[in-house]
């Protein structure tokens, strides 16, 4: 709950320093005293448009503290303070500080951390919930009905359920949308590489097979030159019947052993022409090898020079080198079993699509189910509160419609709408349609208070909210408000001193003039000081022993 607010320079407060308690604290003072003044300050500490028209008039800046009691078990507050690294040492309690500059500058902090103002809006609704004056203008906004029904219903999973169910499907569609517009120049590129590989399956050229080609091509073109010269070589080193090369070798070596007696230096010469001797004579193995495999066949320079002119082809055709073609066969290979991976998927997608839009619309109907369910309840409630509050022939309904085939949104596919009827023989119209400006505010408050009720925020703040409202009528209203400070702190700016009475505790608001300037005090009032104040509310600026006496039976009846 609320503990304490501090003021400085903000409109006309020069400096105030506010303590709240437990219950129901109301909120009087004189019309244009500055009675919202701790509902605007707030509403800075919780992120709210910092305008450098708030500064007062002779400072150059503005700046609000509030202090939150958090409680000593689990809360969603201290939760969120504890994953963003905000919690004090005193996990008990929350501190948020707004200032702001005559510069347009604006600073936060929580607990002594440097804030971000979207960091005070995420942590707002989990401290306080504030129902504004004109309240039940949102209140005729279908979507705002929306969000009243789902946090009466205390659905939160199935509606993240729903969520996530829509985001899903419509990320499953945006793609599905991408591949189908993908898809005239997928099946075309799919055409011509099935021709293009089916053509090159066909000639199945191996990697490396065109250099072999290449060469096997030469050698069987010069094979009949090949061959001669081979045999030449083969007669000229070893075969030859006169002067061949190894003859002339053995003869000299013969020789020059013959010598070695005589001059042993030619031991390294004798053995090097050895060694020639066997190197020659292996050459000449390897000629007659040769000899025997080279090939004289015409058929197979038939077939040899096709291919590769067909590799040329076929090369020119997809404008590279013959000797890449093989690799580029592949290369085609690979995108067509890519594309036809994807056209699997683009078939694909369409089923689950269709699977994702079938989960949506049964969480969607499970979310219309629930709320049908809240909106009876709620109903109930509203109705029986208008009859509290002067209207004993009120009837309230919440038709919930909900569409199966509507397009889907984050918060499914229902419509809703708060119908409502004061008087006997009139059938149920839209909220919007009320004429009654006192009947419309009488059923805001019956729909703010009772929803109030089901919220977790521990403090729930009202600024004159029973606007319209008087007598008895106005006495129902606080004692509406009084029971609802019994679960949660309550604070309440109001006029009316039925209302005021109710409360635990009473702030009065006063206006101080010296002429020069204006400044708002706000001072809490006792049990002698409440009877003052509410015979004021009662009587007006003339305060009479009967005034007096009512005001002080009014505070005996509370």
């Amino acid at each position: 709950m609320l503990l304490h607010m501090q003021i400085r320079n903000l409109a006309v407060v020069r400096q105030l320093d506010i303590d709240f308690s437990a219950g129901m604290t109301a909120i009087t003072g004189e019309t244009g005293a500055g009675k919202s003044i701790a509902l605007d300050a707030l509403g800075l500490c919780l992120g709210d448009r910092a305008d450098v028209d708030l500064i007062r008039v002779e400072a150059d800046k503005a700046e609000v503290t509030a202090t939150f009691q958090l409680g000593e078990t689990a809360t969603p507050a201290r939760h969120w303070l504890g994953e963003n690294e905000l919690q004090d040492d005193e996990p008990q309690n929350c501190v948020l500080r707004r200032l702001i500059t005559r510069e347009g500058r604006s600073k936060a902090w929580i607990n002594g951390y440097p804030a971000t103002v979207s960091q005070l809006k995420q942590l707002a609704p989990l401290l306080v919930n504030i129902h504004g004056q004109h309240e039940h203008q949102l209140l005729t906004k279908p979507e705002h009905q929306l969000t009243l029904l789902d946090a009466y219903a205390r659905h939160q999973n199935v509606l993240l359920e729903v969520s996530e169910a829509y985001q899903h499907w419509y990320s499953l569609r945006k793609q599905q949308k991408q591949l189908h517009q993908q898809q005239a120049d997928v099946d075309s590129r799919m055409q011509l590489l099935r021709y293009q590989v089916s053509e090159l399956n066909d000639f199945a050229l191996a990697d490396g097979e065109f250099e072999e080609l290449e060469q096997q091509h030469k050698r069987l073109t010069n094979s009949a030159a090949l061959q001669e010269d081979s045999a030449f070589a083969l007669n000229a080193v070893y075969e030859g019947e006169h002067n061949n090369a190894y003859s002339l070798l053995q003869s000299a070596i013969s020789r020059l052993e013959s010598q070695l007696d005589n001059d042993p230096s030619l031991t390294d010469a004798v053995r090097m022409l050895n060694e020639a001797s066997v190197q020659v004579e292996e050459a000449a193995r390897e000629l007659r090898h040769y000899q025997d495999q080279i090939e004289l066949d015409d058929e197979q320079l038939v077939i040899a020079e096709r291919r590769v002119t067909q590799a040329i082809q076929l090369a020119r055709k997809h404008q590279l080198e013959p000797s890449q073609l093989a690799q580029h066969h592949q290369q085609l290979l690979a995108e067509l079993n890519q594309l036809e991976s994807s056209q699997a998927e683009s078939e694909d997608i369409d089923a689950r699509v269709e699977q994702a839009a079938s989960h949506y619309r049964l969480v969607a109907t499970k979310l219309s189910e629930s709320r049908q369910r809240a909106a009876t309840e709620l109903s109930e409630r509203i109705a029986k509160s208008m009859q509290q509050l002067n209207m004993p022939h009120g009837r309230f309904v919440i038709e919930v419609n909900h569409q199966a085939q509507a397009p889907a949104t984050r918060l499914g596919t229902d419509e809703v709408c708060f119908t409502v009827t004061a008087n006997p023989g009139q059938p149920l119209q839209p909220l919007a349609k009320i004429a009654s400006g006192g009947e419309l505010s009488r059923i805001s408050l019956a729909i703010q208070v009772i929803t109030a009720s089901q919220l977790t925020t521990p403090t729930l703040m009202f600024d004159e909210v029973d606007v319209g409202v008087s007598g008895a009528t106005a006495a129902t209203v606080g004692k509406l408000l009084r029971q609802l400070g019994e679960s949660n702190q309550v604070i309440c700016v109001t006029h009316l001193p039925q209302v005021a009475a109710k409360a635990h505790q009473q702030l009065r608001v006063d206006k101080v003039t010296d002429g020069a300037s204006t400044e708002t005090h706000m001072v809490q009032l006792d049990k002698e000081s409440r009877v003052i104040e509410l015979a004021r509310l009662l009587g007006g600026d003339e305060i009479t022993e009967t005034t007096k006496a009512n005001a002080a039976e009014l505070l005996a009846v509370s």
